[in-house]
This record gives C-alpha cells, sequence and structure tokens, in this order.
C-alpha cells in the first residue's frame, strides 16, 4: 500500500512521516458474497457456508495483537453477511486494533448506517467505474448504483471515513479519469487504486491484467492528480495498492517539481520500504489459513492447528524468514535495480504465477 497523496503532503511541508508502527492485517472473516467480480482472489460466492466461528475469531483477535497487529481490515467475500460482525470489530476496539471495512456496499442502508461508522474507524467501497462498467465487472446490474448510494449515505454524516476502492484492468481502464471525477463531484475522501494480482479469479482472468504501456500512462494520470490536488490543496486522498514500483515513478517526478526536498523523500521512501507481505502484512482466510498477503500462493499456517504466536513470531517458516529480508533477494532485473530497497521487488505472487519462481522479479513491473 503506497500512500503517495500523505507523503508527497508531509515532505514538502515538512511533516512527521506517518510510519506503521506494527503490521497491518487482512482477514476474509467469510468467503460468502453477493456479486461475482472478474478479480476476486477469493473466488467468493454466494453459497460459501462460514468456517470460522465467532468463538475462534474471539479467541484469535488478542493474539494479533500480542503479535504487534495494530490494524485489521475486515475483508471477504462481503463481511457484512457476517451476523457477528459488530461485534468483532468491537472487540477489536477494546483490544486497541484500529478496524478498516472492506465492502462492496450493497448491505449499507439507512438501518445500520451509523452503527457501521460508529464501529469502523475506515470503511473502503469498492466502486470499478461508471455505472455500466462497474456492473459487468462486478457481476450484477444495478450495484453500481447501490454502491454509490451507500458512499453518499455513510458520507453524508460529515465523518469524513468513507472512501472508494478502484481496481485497474484493461475493462476498467478507461474509466480512471471517471474514478477521481466522481470523488471529486460527491466530496469523496479517499481513492484507493489497486493493481491486479494474479490470484483466484484475477489468475482466471489473467487477460485483463493491463499492458506496460497502459500501466505507465495510468500511474502517471494518478500521479497527476496528487500533485494537483497538492496544489490546489484539494482534501483528497490518493493510494495505490499491489504496485510499490509506483512510489518510483513517483519519485522521479517528485525531484523533477521539488529538488530541494529529493534527499528527504529518498529516505522515507527507503524506510516505508515497499511490499511488506509476511513482515508487515499478513492475511488470515476464510480457512484460517495465514498467508503472507492474501494472493499468496503458499500457506504459512493455519489458526486451527496452530498458534498464531508461533505461526508468525516464534517458529516462523524459512518462506517467512526469507520474506523478511529486505530487500529481499531476488533474481531477474531485480537483482540489479538501484531502486530495491524502495519497492523491495513488488508481488512474490505475480512471480510464481508467470515464472513458477516465487524469487523472480515482478512480471507487471513497468519500469
Amino acid at each position: 500500500m503506497f500512500r503517495l497523496s500523505n507523503l508527497l503532503n508531509s515532505v514538502v511541508e515538512g511533516k512527521s512521516a506517518r510510519v506503521l508502527d506494527g503490521s497491518i492485517a487482512i482477514w476474509n472473516f467469510t468467503n460468502r458474497c453477493n456479486l461475482s467480480c472478474l478479480h476476486c482472489y477469493s473466488k467468493a460466492e454466494l453459497d460459501s457456508v462460514d468456517t470460522l466461528s465467532t468463538e475462534k475469531i474471539m479467541e484469535t483477535l488478542p493474539k494479533l495483537k500480542a503479535n504487534g497487529v495494530k490494524f485489521l481490515i475486515f475483508s471477504g467475500g462481503e463481511p457484512l453477511t457476517r451476523h457477528d460482525i459488530y461485534d468483532i470489530a468491537g472487540r477489536c476496539k477494546e483490544l486497541g486494533i484500529v478496524t478498516y471495512l472492506s465492502t462492496n456496499g450493497l448491505y449499507v442502508k439507512k438501518s445500520n448506517a451509523e452503527k457501521i461508522l460508529d464501529t469502523f474507524d475506515y470503511i473502503g467501497i469498492s466502486i470499478d467505474g461508471s455505472e455500466k462498467v462497474h456492473d459487468a465487472f462486478r457481476g450484477l446490474k444495478g450495484s453500481f448504483i447501490a454502491s454509490m448510494k451507500a458512499v453518499d449515505l455513510l458520507n453524508s454524516y460529515g465523518r469524513t471515513k468513507v472512501g472508494i476502492r478502484f481496481t485497474i484492468t484493461k475493462d476498467t481502464y478507461d474509466d480512471l479519469a471517471f474514478i477521481f471525477e466522481l470523488a471529486e463531484k460527491h466530496n469523496i475522501p479517499k481513492v484507493y487504486i489497486s493493481h491486479l494480482v494474479y490470484s483466484g479469479r484475477g489468475l482466471d482472468n489473467l487477460e485483463i491484467d493491463l499492458s506496460k504501456e497502459q500501466r505507465v500512462t495510468a500511474v502517471n494520470y494518478i500521479l497527476d492528480k496528487a500533485f494537483e490536488y497538492h496544489e490546489s490543496k484539494r482534501d483528497i486522498e490518493i493510494v495505490t495498492g499491489n504496485m510499490e514500483m509506483d512510489a518510483i515513478l513517483f519519485y522521479d517526478r517528485f525531484i523533477q517539481k521539488y529538488p530541494e526536498h529529493a534527499d528527504e523523500m529518498k529516505k522515507r521512501l527507503i524506510t516505508w520500504g515497499g511490499n511488506s507481505a509476511g513482515r508487515k502484512l499478513l492475511n488470515i482466510d476464510a480457512e484460517g489459513n495465514v498467508k503472507p498477503d492474501p494472493f499468496f500462493p503458499t500457506i504459512i499456517g493455519n489458526i486451527f492447528r496452530e498458534d498464531f504466536t508461533d505461526i508468525w513470531t516464534d517458529k516462523p517458516v524459512e518462506l517467512l524468514k526469507k520474506l523478511r529480508i529486505h530487500p529481499r533477494e531476488l533474481g531477474g532485473k531485480c537483482e540489479k535495480c538501484n531502486y530495491l530497497e524502495i519497492c523491495n521487488g513488488g508481488s512474490r505472487s505475480r512471480a510464481y504465477a508467470i515464472y513458477g519462481d516465487m524469487w523472480a522479479e515482478d512480471p507487471s513491473c513497468y519500469l
């Protein structure tokens, strides 16, 4: 996750860096979902049955906290299909874990809007383009209107904690500008743009990924908007995900505009450290499997069979130890890249999906 707006604003304005003091866990509490999105890494579907009991989840939460997890992203499937989701988030609040809800918004109604806002520290709602594009991508006619109703409803309470999440693929590429226009028109405070990772339906539908030329054009447009918002003091935060090389293109653009801040920006980018799977990021899926990130082809443990502390801290498998070397020891063009300490080689899941080699270069690297 690359918080480019935060970095841009803080460095130019001489403010302290926003440093992640701890780890982020993405927990797929369910594999049940009312949509069938083309890029879904968990291949969620409406007929899925929950494996994780409330008791097992509650038992594991204090262990996450004890092992340095400071942020917990509620994901799925659609997490709002679980009847106990508010209880789980409430327990996180008691433990001091910050909660993010990742939802398609279709279950957000006037009857539960305030409860959602009171329960979660941040809510991200998926919008994948204009109405026609979004509905086709998400597999349900009318889903765009329903999701945007949820965005507007939640933001109408004035708490500035609801953003939109957009996955950029060949199917949604032409609607990138639309997403920013939407954020501007609806006063949406945050736009998160995710690149495709080759896992689940994202691997099955590999042909929808951008070409490298498209990716460069798209990322440059995203950077244009970040600099525009910074210079105009427009309060819209931009974050990109699953493409740590964006930080290097950003740095190249930044030093042209603000050469006097080049050293400080490079220092902060190295501290950020790029891809953090297995280091500052982990995933627990709907079966209790623990992975370095949600897309990872390898499981490093299971909370039903092992103690989370053993999996993550006391007895990490060799793969986890190797992922925690920074910068990573990688092959291909990563091996001699001058910017490896910034991006950390990008996605190991994409490398494995294309080359069958966890330690190869990220095939989506566009630099």
